[in-house]
């Protein structure tokens, strides 16, 4: 049950969030949106309250969810969406047929100026962007959520092996509980390395806690090559041969600096994920590291199976992923119809339906060889997981 549940929870919550992002912009800019759907294909239960523009769906496959607008390329979008139907005036729709409503509910026709097309370029702009936005919180939100609910896990100050000069001319040992540098508390081995990096060449006093004695060593770290713990910048550091114990600690945090931390956590997941692209484009990265709906479900399964933070973990992660993905600048994605509105508007008319077309072909190619390869990879892997 857990292997079903698990990656509709994750994918279903992260791209319903995405859709309802586009969905609350729509409403707020004035855009016809006649249908809202939990979940793509065959509508499963759909209702509308008498007099409600929208229509709100659950369909057949729980993965996400779209937002119909009323747009020129509405057929297009909603036949890839699975939610196409065509309505002509005066044909019955049973139950679902609303004669004082807009197509595609009744035979009344969408004004002009709720198109969405017929927007300023800012609003346009304003509801494509806002898929992604509503991602970036969502990672944020959860985020914060983990760091509120389980505190913040950090690597205990504990020596667990002693493998250089400076270590062990000092008389440091295994065990010992590094509790101050030249008179500073620290409880952190990032705090160690930090203060361990900037004294390269220089007596640094450390204070341990030995069983149940407090022993105060000096030790000169030694210059070697190495990178800024906090920029990971190359710069000569100072090291003294010495490694923590594995194992964490957790502490709880203000929310404010919950708040803070779960920023700071997207942003470096953001920029992970752009790490990435770029390796990719340089070929640093290979393409058979990338995983795709498969890999995700058995990632979400692990996720569950390991508890509640590693799924939200989970969660916050595929929700960065997939607004930094929506803004690359490929025809059908997000980010690629804001860079060919931006481009209308600065050329002052719009493109012609043959280039529009032409573009699209040339991102749905892009998306399928895409696909494509993450799905080679996914089956290899399950190929390999099963007779490997």
């Amino acid at each position: 049950m857990l292997s079903w549940i698990a990656p509709l929870v994750v994918l279903g919550l992260v791209v319903f969030v995405h859709e309802l992002g586009h969905f609350v912009a729509a409403k707020l800019v004035g855009i016809y949106a006649p249908r809202f759907s939990l979940g793509w294909g065959k509508p499963l239960v759909r209702w509308r309250r008498r007099g409600s523009e929208t229509e709100y769906v659950i369909s057949a496959l729980p993965i996400g969810g779209y937002v119909r607008m009323a747009s020129r390329d509405d057929e297009a979008a909603s036949m890839l969406e699975g939610g196409n139907e065509e309505v002509k005036a005066g044909v019955e729709q049973g139950k679902h047929w609303d004669p004082d409503a807009m197509m595609p509910h009744g035979p009344q026709p969408v004004p002009a100026d709720r198109w969405f097309e017929s927007k300023r370029t800012w609003q346009r702009v304003f509801v494509l962007l806002s898929g992604v936005t509503m991602n970036a919180v969502l990672t944020i939100g959860v985020s914060t959520s983990i760091f509120a609910i389980y505190g913040r896990s950090y690597v205990p100050a504990v020596v667990d092996t002693v493998f250089g000069k400076p270590a062990q001319l000092a008389g440091l040992q295994k065990g010992d509980s590094i509790v101050a540098l030249n008179g500073a508390p620290v409880r952190m081995w990032n705090e160690v390395l930090t203060g361990v990096s900037g004294s390269a060449g220089t007596p640094l006093r450390i204070d341990v806690q030995r069983g149940t004695e407090r022993v105060t060593i000096s030790v000169t770290p030694e210059e070697q090559p190495g990178a800024d713990p906090i920029t990971g910048k190359p710069r000569r550091v100072g090291k003294i041969g010495a490694g923590p114990a594995n194992r964490l600690a957790r502490e709880s945090m203000p929310f404010g600096e919950s708040v803070t931390s779960g920023w700071r956590a997207t942003w470096a997941m953001a920029g992970s994920v752009v790490g990435v692209l770029g390796g990719l484009v340089r070929g640093t990265v290979s393409v058979s590291t990338l995983g795709g709906p498969i890999a995700i479900a058995r990632t979400s399964v692990t996720a569950a199976k390991a508890g509640m933070e590693s799924l939200l973990t989970l969660i916050a992660f595929l929700s960065i992923n997939l607004a930094v993905l929506n803004l690359l600048p490929i025809p059908i994605l997000d980010g690629g119809q804001v860079l060919l509105t931006v481009a209308e508007a600065a050329k002052g008319s719009r493109f012609s339906d043959r280039t529009r077309e032409n573009l699209m072909r040339v991102g749905l190619a892009a998306i399928a060889l895409l696909f494509v390869v993450v799905m080679f990879n996914d089956i290899k892997g399950l190929v390999l997981s099963i007779f490997g």
